[in-house]
């Protein structure tokens, strides 16, 4: 935070994010690390993505880029950027313990390790005991949702939601009818009085 300009943790992250993509050229080095991490995971997300496909889309701002997240979506676009290449950090498992091997590998990580390194930094017990049955709650449930949608088959279209009240609509259908071009001035007048009296 900087709290004296009324900066929370995340405008800082963007105002920083937003000064190293408005000034990078084709000779920076950049690195972005858990960029859109401080606000909701779909917001994140989204400008994690768009931050990515900007940088890979304009080399004249992106030298090289290191760009560490734990949005595991994002690493889909090695499959449709060419200039994107997925590399993690090997990690054992053994006896509900990680072991970080201290070696880069190529591809993408196909889990986190939050609650495991939560626990490595002294996290109590009981915290990592319950953040585990809520994880477990958690992908449960996105497995369950994600079975039943595979046996639905995919949702029906829905009819979009109009912009304006009906009544709003209707004046704007009314306008469209209009032939400005013949009406003489006094009917003209008469037809937004009209138009006008809808509205109240």
């Amino acid at each position: 935070d900087q709290l004296a300009p009324g900066e929370a943790t995340f405008m800082v992250e963007v105002h920083e994010t937003a000064n190293i993509l408005n000034n990078a050229t084709d000779r920076s080095v950049i690195i972005l690390d858990e960029v859109g991490r401080g606000t909701a995971t779909f917001d994140g997300l989204s400008l994690a993505w768009a931050i990515i496909e900007f940088l890979h889309d304009n080399p004249a701002r992106s030298g090289i880029t290191l760009f560490a997240t734990h949005y595991h979506e994002v690493t889909d676009l090695a499959k449709t950027k060419t200039r994107v290449a997925n590399y993690n950090v090997a990690v054992k498992e053994w006896n509900e313990q990680i072991i970080f091997l201290r070696k880069v590998v190529e591809g993408s990580a196909d889990k986190s390790y939050g609650i495991q390194v939560a626990k490595l930094a002294g996290i109590p017990h009981s915290v990592i005991d319950r953040a585990r049955e809520i994880l477990d709650t958690l992908e449960r449930k996105e497995r369950d949702l994600v079975e039943e949608t595979r046996r639905r088959g995919p949702a029906p279209a829905t009819r979009q939601l109009g912009l304006f009240n009906s009544t709003e609509q209707s004046i704007i259908d009314a306008l469209r009818t209009i032939d400005v071009d013949t009406l003489s001035p006094r009917d003209a007048l008469n037809a937004l009085y009209e138009l006008k009296q809808k509205l109240q």
